[in-house]
Parts: C-alpha cells; sequence; structure tokens
C-alpha cells in the first residue's frame, strides 16, 4: 500500500473537520505547516513531514486561522482607506 502526502494531509483534514473546525482544507494545513511549523527548516525528511501533518493540534490551526482572519481584514480595511483617500482628492 503506497501512501502520498496527500493522504496524510486529508487524514488531519478530516479530523479537523471532524473536532467542528469546518474551514479546514488541504491547502490552509499545507500552508499553516509552511508558515508556522516549518518556518525555519523547510529540509525535511519524509518521516518529519508526516509527523508534524499527524501532531498538529486543533487550537494550533484555529490560532493560525484566526491570524490569516485579522491580517486579511486588516489589508481589507487598508485598501478601502486607500480607496477613500483617493477619491477625496
Amino acid at each position: 500500500m503506497e501512501l502520498s502526502l496527500g493522504t496524510v494531509i486529508d487524514s488531519k483534514v478530516n479530523e479537523l473537520i471532524y473536532l467542528g473546525y469546518d474551514e479546514a482544507d488541504a491547502t490552509t494545513v499545507w500552508q499553516c505547516l509552511m508558515k508556522k511549523v516549518w518556518k525555519k527548516d523547510k529540509n525535511l525528511s519524509l518521516h518529519q513531514v508526516v509527523q508534524d501533518i499527524l501532531h498538529l493540534k486543533p487550537h494550533f490551526f484555529m490560532s493560525y486561522m484566526t491570524q490569516m482572519a485579522y491580517q486579511t481584514d486588516d489589508l481589507s480595511g487598508a485598501i478601502q482607506d486607500v480607496f477613500k483617500h483617493n477619491d477625496m482628492n
């Protein structure tokens, strides 16, 4: 039986959805791992990557999602401020 990283990530996504994190998807889980877990060390062995995926804690994922929501809100607000400023000129 051959497993791929996609299978491992899908397993984590299913776990997160089961726990009530309905916004979880493979892309978001991967981004969370890349930006928060592997931010310094990008050269990991396969077993380390699999272990990190399987050990991703739901509260850590939710914290990442909250940070992304705040950053998106700030960006959206900043863009609106720029357009408001341009309309005044």
